[in-house]
């Protein structure tokens, strides 16, 4: 019961860029607001993930991930350049504006070392099944934070999902198909993402 909840438990690290969901194609002034708050970060000793958006558990032992979006992606940049006394040009800027994708980041458990070689991601708004661009994972999975004891391995999925596929507003569960059998769940609501 308690691994079903923290599978469905939603973390979520605040942003200070308001959003009604997974912008697309931000206007001109979530760019700068994207931009302010990694400056702002960078200033405040803040690590560009703070941008990330996890979810799943927050421990070292189940299930998580994170997703990128384009306005997090531009803070993330932000803080980054900004801890350097840099400022993002119109080129950088550009670059993360044209990405068509957005990247979602999971570590899921297993017990031998091979258990993550060829997994799989998959969205899912209300019964429609969304398919990734491009799937990611560790051949060979890390030893985890309880070896030798269960789970004994961690590995990383990672997919890429373009944008023009799914709805920004909805519903979401993100689910990962490890070939070796399973399946480890999160659910998002895009909605009240940025």
């Amino acid at each position: 019961m308690m691994r079903m909840v923290i599978r469905m438990t939603v973390f979520t690290l605040s942003c200070a860029i308001p959003a009604m969901a997974i912008e697309s194609q931000p206007s001109p002034e979530q760019v700068q607001a994207a931009l302010d708050a990694g400056k702002a970060a960078a200033a405040q000793g803040n690590a560009p993930d703070t941008f990330y958006l996890r979810f799943g558990a927050q421990d070292e032992l189940h299930p998580s991930g994170f997703l990128i979006t384009k306005l997090g992606a531009l803070s993330v940049m932000a803080t980054h350049m900004a801890l350097r006394g840099l400022q993002p040009g119109e080129a950088d800027v550009a670059q993360v504006m044209e990405t068509k994708t957005m990247l979602v980041s999971t570590v899921i458990f297993g017990d031998v070392p091979a258990f993550a070689q060829e997994s799989y991601i998959v969205f899912d708004q209300a019964g429609r099944t969304i398919k990734p661009v491009t799937v990611r994972f560790d051949g060979q999975a890390n030893r985890s934070a309880a070896w030798p004891e269960r789970p004994r391995f961690k590995a990383k999925v990672v997919a890429s999902f373009n944008y023009s596929d799914f709805d920004p507003r909805a519903k979401t569960t993100i689910t990962v198909f490890p070939a070796s059998g399973g399946a480890e769940s999160f659910v998002l609501d895009f909605a009240g993402i940025q």
